[in-house]
């Protein structure tokens, strides 16, 4: 039964990657203007949520959003949601309206084409080095204060487990007391679902409904970094809750 569902898996996959990259080729010299100066980068971001939303919307993929009430902060947040699908980037930048900044590891940088999108507006980050976590770090803040929120995945990549979470690292809640900036947990509920890592022939991936649980934020005024670990515990409960 398995076999049977092998060959629309396939298509499918590699109808997605002709759409990635087609459209890519064909934004890319706007994308290459937009992001060479940081004053464009607004810009460039709502030019990644228009092609976002067609992107999806011609692979297949639409968003069913739940949201708390409040959900989005109308401060600088630090969103923090579970990894367990590339989905997630897309559908982040079809539920988040307002500009933000995502951090992501820093092997990103060496994929083609691709790259050009976490080299300035994003931030990167090789976690193995002290020294490039701290730069990051500071960047981090530095885009706080300017008034931009900060994406992070805590688990620190993609973990396929489903329904589950892997343990979250430290940087985003300690991010968060910092600048006193509220937390906002994210919950993807199935994207691993309809595109799992793995194999390209044998892992799962089909157009569909992407799940998604916006929580309400979480204020840190007044937290310091010794509420560190109940922050973290906080917010691993409250993105397990939405699966």
């Amino acid at each position: 039964m398995k076999y049977l569902t092998l060959i629309p898996r396939v298509l499918w996959k590699c109808w997605l990657i002709l759409n990635f990259v087609v459209g890519l080729i064909l934004l890319y010299p706007f994308f290459y203007v937009l992001l060479s100066h940081e004053k464009h980068y607004r810009k460039a971001f709502r030019l990644m949520r228009g092609w976002a939303h067609v992107f999806a919307f011609t692979s297949g993929i639409f968003v069913s959003l739940r949201k708390a009430k409040p959900a989005f902060s109308r401060s600088p947040c630090v969103y923090c949601a579970n990894h367990s699908s590339y989905l997630d980037i897309l559908v982040s930048y079809l539920i988040i309206p307002e500009y933000f900044v995502f951090m992501g590891k820093r092997e990103i940088e060496g994929i083609p084409l691709f790259n050009i999108f976490f080299k300035g507006m994003n931030i990167l980050v090789d976690r193995k080095s002290t020294t490039d976590a701290h730069k990051a770090f500071v960047r981090a803040m530095e885009e706080l204060d300017k008034g931009n929120s900060i994406f992070i995945f805590p688990e620190g990549g993609i973990i396929f487990r489903e329904n589950k979470l892997h343990s979250f690292k430290n940087g985003a809640f300690r991010l968060a007391i910092e600048k006193q900036a509220p937390i906002v947990p994210i919950t993807f509920r199935n994207n691993y679902r309809l595109l799992q890592t793995g194999s390209f022939f044998m892992a799962d991936a089909r157009p569909g409904i992407s799940q998604v649980l916006v929580h309400a934020p979480i204020d840190t005024r007044g937290m310091n970094p010794k509420d560190l670990v109940d922050l973290r515990e906080r917010v691993y409960r409250i993105i397990s809750s939405g699966f």
